[in-house]
């Protein structure tokens, strides 16, 4: 049993001494303690918001959760990075976050975080303790380059083993190098060019449509992205379910998007600010160059752009917080369902990077999220494209294409649609290495407080979930947990731990360990609910809300 327990929302420490239970309630959560040391965390009611109503270790091996409403994705949400596993009494040590937590995850997967020389390379090294299949490779190693020719220099020289996104121009020569091996990535995501409509002007209705009407997202697609892109006519690639067959976006239309600006009743031309961060995704392989373009396609029709390049972590919580009125982002799946392209930007746990909330929006994904009926589903996504359409807070670009490439020799290689390839099943018959080169260095890698895909990418060898996804596929599999079954009405879901589980700090993985990574994410009050900047923003993604959220 646990000496010690911190539990929220006063800064409150229980001690657990004799066996006797400890209760703790404040605000919107009670916190109570079994007679033999198992935490329930549960809110006082589903008032707040969110999905989750309780998590409950019901003993060492055993995790119940409870929702306020059904929710069909459940499975692939446990199943996500950002809700990976540490130790409870390792989160407590550090205080939940700072350099002590988001530089020195502890996790219980197939790597561990050996040494992170800032600005030049991450060194993970085998967990020999690893309770499944270890890792074929002694040391894993991730560097990183902005520029995609600098990535596939360093592959053809054999200095790394395998990079990330090669450039739109790279595809045929990698395919030509028999000393190389390349594997498209189906572009399961999606890029998109951000408005905030608390912001002048795209305050403005019409100016949000001029600019939709100003783009030729054809010309963006045929000059700057590899094979396999598509463009985009809404907020999600057509392999998602919830993709509306037959839908019409707006047409690129130069002459109505003067007419809009004519009719803004502001002053032409516009100026106005872009901003971007300099790193490669799969759905913007180039990021500088797509900016020039869409300065330049906008100067055609009133509207004078400004190219501001951001830090990538500044970038990413600075839109995050509503502070960027205008600016490229994208989106890659994190599991092949709706709720994960327009629950994350546009429901009820969404951040405001575009500004106020679309109340009407909100209610439609509500609705489509409790609906168990597919066809029902697909109707109200229907609508609720249509509205974004309409009332545009963001105009959809493109559907990229990408790849990895690796070196021949390398046994194993492989791509994963959702950008988590499973390094600890790669060998390089040369050494006892392997060295990955991606697109940036993280910000962080306590990835419940990280949104970019360099970050999960390193966390995902590092931290496990209670579920995952299969090698190369999208597939629910067990992780931590080896089963779990749900209620027929699909409100509480039980999860049984795989017992002997080590962490790489030595301790062993039970329930409380579940209970407390959960946990500390979903109350705001709770003392160790810190992270690297606190905005924890793939929690209410997933689950809508937090406990005791601080007021907007």
């Amino acid at each position: 049993m646990r000496s010690l327990v911190r539990v929220s929302l006063l800064m409150l420490v229980v001690v657990l001494a004799f066996g006797v239970p400890a209760f703790a309630q404040d605000g919107q959560a009670t916190v109570t303690t079994s007679a033999d040391g198992w935490i329930t965390y549960a809110a006082t009611d589903c008032s707040y918001g969110g999905t989750i109503q309780s998590i409950a270790a019901i003993d060492a091996q055993t995790v119940q959760f409870v929702l306020c409403e059904p929710d069909g994705a459940f499975p692939q949400k446990v199943a996500f990075s950002s809700v990976g596993i540490q130790p409870d009494e390792y989160l407590a040590s550090t205080g939940g976050g700072g350099e002590a937590l988001f530089r020195n995850p502890v996790g219980t997967g197939p790597y561990a975080l050996s040494n992170w020389e800032l600005g030049n390379e991450i060194v993970l090294t085998r967990n020999e303790n690893y309770w499944g299949e270890k890792a074929f490779e002694g040391t894993m190693i991730f560097r990183w380059a902005s520029e995609a020719a600098a990535r596939l220099v360093e592959l053809q020289a054999g200095t790394v083993d395998g990079i990330d996104n090669p450039g739109p121009g790279d595809f045929a020569v990698i395919e030509a190098d028999p000393n190389l091996q390349l594997f498209e990535r189906e572009g399961l995501n999606i890029f998109y060019l951000g408005m905030n409509n608390m912001i002048a002007p795209f305050d403005n209705q019409n100016v949000r449509l001029a600019v939709a009407y100003a783009i030729d997202k054809q010309r963006i697609v045929d000059n700057f992205y590899p094979p396999g892109s598509t463009v985009a006519d809404q907020f999600m690639p057509s392999a998602i379910f919830g993709y509306t067959e037959g839908f019409e976006p707006l047409p690129y239309d130069p002459e109505m998007a003067r007419q809009l600006l004519a009719d803004s009743g502001l002053t032409l031309p516009l100026e106005v600010t872009l901003n971007y961060r300099d790193v490669v995704r799969g759905y913007l392989p180039q990021p500088g160059i797509v900016a020039q373009d869409i300065q330049a396609q906008l100067a055609e029709v009133g509207i004078n752009v400004t190219i501001e390049v951001m830090e990538s972590g500044t970038f990413l919580d600075e839109s995050d917080l509503g502070h960027l009125a205008f600016y490229l982002l994208g989106w890659g799946a994190d599991y092949p369902d709706a709720t994960n392209f327009l629950d994350v930007h546009f429901g009820q746990g969404s951040t405001i990077q575009f500004g106020e909330r679309d109340q009407e929006v909100i209610d439609l994904l509500n609705q489509a999220g409790r609906e168990s009926d597919p066809a029902v589903r697909l109707d109200l996504y229907g609508q609720v494209n249509a509205l974004l359409r309409d009332r545009a807070p963001m105009l959809p670009i493109a559907n990229g294409g990408s790849g990895v490439a690796y070196r021949a020799a390398i046994e194993g290689a492989h791509v994963s649609p959702l950008g988590n390839e499973s390094f600890a099943s790669m060998s390089d018959p040369d050494d006892d290495a392997f060295i990955f080169m991606q697109n940036g260095e993280p910000a962080g890698l306590y990835c419940a407080d990280e949104t970019d895909g360099e970050a999960l990418r390193i966390c995902e060898q590092i931290t496990e979930p209670l579920l995952g996804y299969e090698t190369a596929g999208t597939a629910v599999v067990p992780v931590l947990a080896e089963s779990y079954e749900f209620s027929e009405d699909g409100l509480t879901w039980t999860f049984h731990l795989r017992p002997n589980v080590m962490f790489h700090d030595g301790s062993m993985l039970d329930a409380n360990d579940v209970v407390t990574s959960y946990a500390v994410q979903w109350d705001a009050a709770n003392p160790l609910h810190v992270g690297r900047d606190g905005s924890f923003t793939y929690w209410t993604y997933l689950f809508k809300a937090f406990l005791n959220a601080p007021a907007e």
